[in-house]
Order: structure tokens, then C-alpha cells, then sequence
């Protein structure tokens, strides 16, 4: 029989030592996944303890033993870690901040939510799949260094992803462990008298209530939603059981929880947030209940709050193609958000719209995304390459701008670059670029010290990191098959598993077919002569995860594991089970170079081989994603080149040859010259290239001030004007869209000319005038420009830039404008003069597209 449900509940609080209580407040910050002194804290408290934990502080605590306890209470060395431990806590969460110093006086008029459906905040909080999450914890982790007023909305997933196992031929099998969240270093929100508080969300015929609970992410405040309570039906306590789990509908409810849910929570903890940040489309339902929220607030029409709410609202997507976005069918969008829809006073029929590519296509399904992107005024792709590629899946939408204008903007993601280096390498670094690196990660100022560091000691550093990730590799297999009851000669094989003293790559990543994990297996002759070079040899770790609905991504898996076992090639190729962070920070603070292989340009960003950087590790990668704009020969190593062919066989077949080439002749040789003392100087000095060029802007220090500065501080200052005084100017804002709409057919270009007389001089200048007809509209309700770019061979403008004109004067019914041009580069260029309208308090592009042409583009 299944055991019963508890009716009434109640925590046994443990007697804990009084001098042991600093433990307590370290346990409950997760600032520790980036202080590996208090990292080192928590394993000195008892090492096999915090290991059996998995990391989980709050659970080491509970489960550490009275004797223990006792001894560590008279372990002065232990009591004076632990103090200052708490000291450099409270010193952090009490310091003066860049947020501080660059907008004093703002931390208390701004509030950004970050909403994401996963946060990788530390293996110890089992609530992420991959990069997106530990992006998002990143983020967080980011937020808090820099002192940004933002609090994380997440769910809490009871049974987290899944626990990866292999069966005997290689095959994927899923595992799902249920969490005690009591135990771990959360706090569930309680009103005054000590009642969880609880938000409620409409479903059809029901209501679903969630509990909220605390995780402190240094300053960060992350609230996470759960529905396992007992006020709901059974099948709806397990909505929030798994991350990306289930059918359309468990997504769906999941999704409203998120969004909907998310926003209520936030509201029920006296928390009005000036932005909300969508990362990816997940939590785009928010939009909806902000709208709401804010009606009733401040008693106005949905008209006016969407105006003030969209001001506040920013999108970043990590999606790469249309396939990608979360999507629903009309039918069960309506069963589920029909009343959430009424409540706003919108027709479902208009809402519907807000989340389709073609806004008229009835028989296309509602895109996530797109909702996201008709709801911010600032999107933004998550490196150059992957914002150039979405501009262009989104440019029907913007079809009055060229496909660069599309407002996508690029932010190129990093990480936190303090919670991935290494201990070891975390003191070299404190001693050549001063202690408050880790606060200052993004500055490139700090990382121009690398040169100063010697190149034997930090050689001396990856040689032992490299050891320390073979001895972890080895521990980890002889663990999977005591787990199996492996016979006794598997368990000799382990010792021979890779060899410490030799190159070693990493291969970790979500096995999606675009990834092209098997792209090595391609000539399984030459990777093997690679592989067992008899004087320049490799090895190579692998590890990840396929979604549980994914063959393709476990077919890929088994043919790795299959390769290893039967090819013979099991000395020199490992696959690590169950890829969470901590098997990520061991792989890349120990391998010597980082493998990515996508099919470009499918990879969005990818911030794996980030990791490596400050760990003295290289990437060798398809130029796709955040190193297409990182390489240089200098730095790193690319696999083929820039282009990109349908012919998917043909452009595996290239890149393949391209990879075996680039390790044979490039990546071996350069690694084991050694010349100077057994030190391969040459790959030592692309080391230090590296960590000095990229270490500071692929972090989310550069990261997050790029957001706040380009996307939080605006978004803010805008929602905050349009909402002050009873929301008038949001009003004046719909009246001047209703003006310009109904004045725009009376607004023409009437006469273009210039005097460079068809050919001009590089390095000179000449003057284009333009007069125009605006109707009833004045000059500072438009901005007149000219497209300037280069021509192409059918009269189209590459690379154009838009450069606003300088009104001069208006006569009758003619205004006229001038524009001094300065030629700086030779080749046939040409313009085109346009009128678009303008508002400072509008982001025309997404509010008013609309623009009138001089007719000989159009």
C-alpha cells in the first residue's frame, strides 16, 4: 500500500551547538557555490557527509552528528574559518556596489523580476536541465556582485530533470528522485501568523494554489512556485514535479504557474517590479496578469496599461529556429486562458493574434515567443550571430525596416566566472591580479595582469587540474559499476582509464542532433590514430543528457558508448553519466581544451567553452554561436569555416575532416612543443591571449551591466514616466499613435537631391536636401533619415545605417531638412530617404512600424 498523506504538518528544529551557528547563516546563502573558502568550509565539516549531500549544505547540517558537532566546536583553526567565512559574507551583502556607484539613489525606485522556467544556481538545487538554466543562475549570481535590484521568479520542481543511467548497451534511462525541499536552503514564505502564503492560479473548472519559497543568492532574493500542496487535486499537486516534463498541457499549466503565478507571488510579497525579464518565452503569460494588475491598481483601461506595462517589459529568446519556441493550439489556449484573457477586457480573438508570426494566418497555432516579443520593448538574441539570425526569422513583422533594423538586439551571454574557476586557480589569480578579481571579473582592465604570472606556475596549476579531473573521472566510473555490480575486472579496467599526463578535451553539452556529438566518429580509423598518436596522444571526456522524448539525442549516446566498449578505444574516451554542474566545473577546470561541433548557425550562444577560459583551458569549436564573433588564431582554434550549406551530409563530411586536420596538425603539435623546462610556452602564451581578451567579456559581469545599462535603467525610467500622474503621459503617448495613424496618409517625400553630382571624392563631403509634405503633423513628430549604405547589384542597400536629418525650416506646406555626408570609404554607395514617426516616450518600432518611403525604394 502506498503510504497516506499527512493532514497537519509541523518541523522538528535540531539542537545545535551556539558556536557552530555562523554554519547556519553560510548554509543559507548560496553565495558559497561561488566562495570556495566556504566551499572548503562546508567539506571540512565532514567530507564524505557533504559529498553523500550533493552538495547540499542545509542537508550536511541536519545530518551531521552530535560527536561531530562536539568536535568540531573545539576545533579553534575550523571556529576561525567559519568566522571569517561569515564575516566576508556579511562584509559582501553589506558593501558598496557598481549598481550604488553608478545609479545612486535608484535601488529604491527600480525592481527587476527575472522570470525563467530554470535556474542552475548549484548542483545542491536540482532544478535545471542545462545551459539556460545556469545562464539564469549565472545571472542571478552576476546580479548580486554587482548590486542590481532584481529578484528571480523559477518554479520548484519536485523531481527536478532526471537522474541520467546507461543500461548495458548505452541507452538513456531516466530517473526521477523525489526532493525534500525542507531539507535543502530554502525558506517557505509565511504571512504574520506563520501561514505559508499560497497564490492562486484559474484553471478550467478549478482554481490551483502554489506555496512560494526563498532561495538568497548572495543579495538576490529567487522565489520559486510549487503546487504540491494539499489544496489541490492530486493531478494538479504534480504540475510542478518536472522540469520540461509531460504533455502540451502539463506545459500549458506549467507555463500559466510561471507567468501568472509568478506575477501573483510577486504581488502577495509586496514586490512591484518597474521590468520584467522574460528569459525565453516560458514566462511570457506574465504580460497578461501585469496588464491586469495594473488595471486594477491604478483603474484604468487595458489600452493604458498595456502602454505602461510594455514599457517595462524586456525578452531575451535562445531559440534558434521557428521549431524551437513553445507553441500551442488555439483550442487549448482558449480552455486555459479564456478567463485570464476576459478578465483584461480583451476578445480572445485579438489575443490570439499577439502570438502568431502572421496575425491573420487562423490556422496558425500561438507561439510563446512571439507573444514575448509583442509584449517588450526590448528583445535581444544572445550573441551576434544568433540576434542576426532572428532578426531575420522575425523580419515579416517588421516589414517596413531592413532585415539589420529588425529591433533584436545582440547581448552575448558569458558566465559567472568566480563560481567555475578552480580553488587552485582562484588563489594564482588572487595573487597576480589582486583579491577582488572575482567581483571585477568583467573589467579587462584586472585580466591585463595575466601576463605577470609566471608560466611554470601556471602550467604547475593545469598539470594538477588535469590530474584532479582523471582521479575524479575514475572515481565517478568506479562508483557507476559498484551501482550495477560490475564484476571484478571491470573494476581493474578503471586504473588504465586516461592518463594524467596527456591532452585531454572535453565534449559536454544537451545531446540535441544539431549538436553533432558523433561528428568525431565520422572516420573511426583516423580519430583512433589521433587518439593512440604513439608520441603526441589524446583523450577525450564526454558527458550529457538527451531529453527524455529525444531518440535521436540517445541514439547519438549509445553510439558514443558503444564506440568506447567495443572499438577499443576505452583507455582514451570516457562518457560520464548524469551531467549536472558539478561534473561541468570538474570537466572544465580540468580538461586542456573545450570541443563544440554544432551545425551552424543552430547554436544560439552555447556557454560551455566560457568555462574554460579562466581555468587556463582552450576552445576549439565551429565558428557558430558566441565564438563565432570570440575566435581569432590567437586564442583558439576553429573547425572549417564561416559558410553554411542545406546539404546537411556534405557539410558533416567537411567539418568532420576540418576537425581531424585541426587536432593532427594544429591543436597536438602546439601542445606537446616543449622547449623551455618540458613547458609548451607557445600554447601557454594563447592561454594567457585568451584569459586576457575573452575572460573579461565573456562573463556575466560585462553580461548583466549590459543589460542593465542598455535594457533595465531605460525600461525603468520609461514605465516609471508613463505611469506617474495618473498615467498621462501614457495617454498623450496612445493619443499621438491615434494621431499619427490617422495623419500618416498625408505625410510624402517630395523632392531628394544632393551636390556630389553622381561621384564624389573618398574623404570628402556633400550635402543632401530633402523637403516633405507632413500634413498635420509638426517636425518633432517625425524624424526624417536617410538610409545610407553600400549598393548592391540589384539597387539594394547592404549594411545600411539610418542617419536622422537636420530640419531647417518649414514654408507653406513644404518642410526641408539637410544632412552633411562625409565619405570615408571608396565603392558604389547610395540612399534612400524615409520618414518615420517619433515620440520619446514610443518605441516606435514595436508600437508604430510604420514608415513612409521616398518612392524610388519602395
Amino acid at each position: 500500500m502506498t503510504h497516506p498523506k499527512f493532514s497537519h504538518s509541523f518541523e522538528v528544529v535540531a539542537d545545535f551547538p551556539k558556536k557552530l551557528e555562523p554554519l547556519r547563516k553560510l548554509a543559507s546563502n548560496y553565495r558559497w557555490t561561488w566562495h570556495f573558502e566556504t566551499r572548503e568550509l562546508f567539506r571540512a565539516v565532514e567530507r564524505n557527509l557533504w559529498d553523500l549531500s550533493e552538495h547540499n549544505p542545509a542537508k550536511l547540517l541536519l545530518q551531521l552528528s552530535p560527536e561531530r558537532a562536539r568536535k568540531l566546536v573545539q576545533d579553534e583553526v575550523f571556529l576561525s574559518k567559519m568566522n571569517s567565512c561569515a564575516k566576508e559574507l556579511q562584509d559582501y551583502l553589506e558593501e558598496e556596489t557598481w549598481f550604488d556607484k553608478t545609479y545612486p539613489n535608484q535601488g529604491n525606485n527600480t525592481t527587476i523580476a527575472y522570470f525563467c522556467a530554470e535556474f542552475g544556481i548549484s548542483e545542491g538545487l536540482p532544478i535545471y536541465s542545462g545551459g539556460l538554466g545556469v545562464l539564469a543562475g549565472d545571472h542571478l549570481k552576476a546580479a548580486s556582485d554587482l548590486g542590481i535590484p532584481l529578484v528571480g521568479v523559477g518554479l520548484l520542481y519536485n523531481k527536478g530533470y532526471f537522474r541520467q543511467r546507461l543500461n548495458h548497451d548505452g541507452w538513456q534511462q531516466e530517473v526521477y528522485p523525489q526532493y525534500d525541499y525542507f531539507d535543502f536552503p530554502l525558506e517557505l514564505m509565511r504571512s504574520e501568523n506563520d501561514e505559508p502564503i499560497r497564490v492562486e492560479v484559474e484553471f478550467p473548472d478549478r482554481t490551483v494554489t502554489c506555496q512560494i519559497w526563498k532561495a538568497l543568492v548572495g543579495r538576490i532574493s529567487l522565489y520559486l512556485l510549487d503546487s504540491n500542496v494539499l489544496e489541490n487535486e492530486v493531478r494538479d499537486q504534480s504540475i510542478t514535479d518536472n522540469l520540461y516534463g509531460g504533455d502540451q498541457e502539463m506545459r500549458i499549466r506549467q507555463e500559466m504557474i510561471l507567468g501568472i503565478g509568478g506575477m501573483k507571488a510577486l504581488k502577495v510579497l509586496g514586490i512591484t517590479p518597474t521590468v520584467c525579464h522574460m528569459n525565453e518565452g516560458h514566462a511570457a503569460f506574465l504580460s497578461l496578469e501585469r496588464i491586469l494588475q495594473f488595471m486594477e491598481s491604478e483603474g484604468c483601461s487595458f489600452r493604458v496599461a498595456r502602454q505602461v506595462v510594455v514599457a517595462g517589459n524586456v525578452f531575451t529568446t535562445h531559440t534558434i529556429v521557428p521549431a524551437g519556441f513553445d507553441v500551442f493550439n488555439i483550442d487549448l489556449l482558449e480552455r486555459y486562458l479564456k478567463k485570464s484573457v476576459e478578465a483584461v477586457g480583451l476578445p480572445f480573438d485579438t489575443f490570439v493574434k499577439l502570438g502568431r508570426f502572421d496575425p491573420e494566418n487562423e490556422g496558425e497555432n500561438f507561439n510563446m515567443a512571439v507573444l514575448a516579443m509583442e509584449n517588450a520593448t526590448y528583445i535581444n538574441g544572445v550573441a551576434k550571430l544568433h540576434a542576426k539570425v532572428t532578426r531575420e526569422m522575425f523580419s515579416a513583422r517588421w516589414a517596413e525596416f531592413s532585415e539589420d533594423e529588425v529591433p533584436v538586439e545582440a547581448i552575448t551571454n558569458g558566465i559567472h566566472t568566480p563560481t567555475w574557476t578552480s580553488n587552485a586557480m582562484t588563489n594564482l589569480l588572487n595573487e597576480y591580479l589582486g583579491r577582488n578579481w572575482r567581483r571585477e571579473a568583467g573589467d579587462p582592465d584586472v585580466w591585463k595582469n595575466v601576463a605577470n604570472i609566471p608560466d611554470e606556475e601556471l602550467w604547475s596549476i593545469i598539470e594538477n587540474e588535469r590530474g584532479h579531473l582523471v582521479r575524479f573521472v575514475r572515481r565517478r566510473l568506479q562508483r557507476d559499476l559498484e551501482s550495477r555490480n560490475a564484476v571484478r575486472p571491470d573494476f581493474n579496467l578503471v586504473g588504465s582509464i586516461l592518463d594524467p599526463r596527456i591532452l585531454t578535451i572535453g565534449f559536454a553539452r544537451r545531446f540535441a542532433t544539431y549538436k553533432r556529438a558523433t561528428l568525431l566518429l565520422n572516420d573511426k580509423e583516423r580519430l583512433k590514430s589521433i587518439l593512440f598518436h604513439p608520441e603526441r596522444p589524446v583523450q577525450i571526456v564526454i558527458s550529457g543528457k538527451s531529453h527524455p522524448r529525444d531518440d535521436g539525442g540517445k541514439t547519438l549516446i549509445q553510439e558514443l558508448v558503444r564506440f568506447i566498449n567495443n572499438d577499443g578505444a576505452r583507455t582514451r574516451m570516457v562518457f560520464l553519466e548524469d551531467y549536472d554542474m558539478e561534473v561541468a566545473r570538474r570537466l572544465t577546470q580540468g580538461v586542456d581544451l573545450w570541443l563544440n561541433n554544432p551545425r551552424r548557425p543552430m547554436e544560439a550562444s552555447g556557454t560551455s567553452g566560457m568555462k574554460v577560459i579562466a581555468n587556463g583551458g582552450l576552445n576549439c569549436s565551429i565558428l557558430d554561436g558566441w565564438w563565432d564573433e570570440a575566435y581569432d588564431p590567437s586564442l583558439g582554434f576553429a573547425i572549417g569555416d564561416a559558410s553554411d550549406t542545406s546539404d546537411t551530409v556534405q557539410q558533416d563530411w567537411h567539418d568532420s575532416r576540418s576537425l581531424y586536420g585541426v587536432l593532427e596538425q594544429e591543436i597536438a603539435p602546439k601542445f606537446y612543443h616543449r622547449v623551455d623546462n618540458g613547458i609548451p610556452s607557445s600554447w601557454i602564451a594563447m592561454i594567457k591571449r585568451s584569459m586576457t581578451e575573452l575572460g573579461p567579456y565573456f562573463s556575466t559581469g560585462r553580461m548583466v551591466r549590459d543589460y542593465t545599462q542598455k535594457f533595465y535603467m531605460p525600461s525603468s525610467e520609461r514605465f516609471i514616466k508613463l505611469k506617474e500622474n495618473k498615467q498621462i503621459a501614457a495617454q498623450e503617448a496612445l493619443a499621438w499613435r491615434d494621431r499619427i495613424r490617422t495623419a500618416w496618409s498625408g505625410v510624402k517625400i517630395v523632392t531628394v537631391t544632393d551636390d556630389s553630382h553622381g561621384k564624389t571624392q573618398e574623404g570628402s563631403d556633400f550635402t543632401i536636401y530633402v523637403s516633405v509634405l507632413l500634413g498635420s503633423l509638426s517636425p518633432s513628430e517625425v524624424t526624417v533619415e536617410a538610409l545610407m549604405g553600400r549598393v548592391g547589384p540589384n539597387r539594394e542597400l547592404f549594411d545600411s545605417t539610418p542617419l536622422a536629418m537636420k530640419f531647417k525650416k518649414t514654408e507653406g506646406r513644404e518642410s526641408y531638412y539637410e544632412l552633411p555626408f562625409h565619405c570615408e570609404d571608396s565603392g558604389h554607395r547610395g540612399y534612400t530617404i524615409r520618414i518615420v514617426p517619433h515620440h520619446l516616450l514610443v518605441s516606435v518600432k514595436h508600437e508604430l512600424p510604420i514608415i513612409a518611403w521616398e518612392h524610388a525604394a519602395k
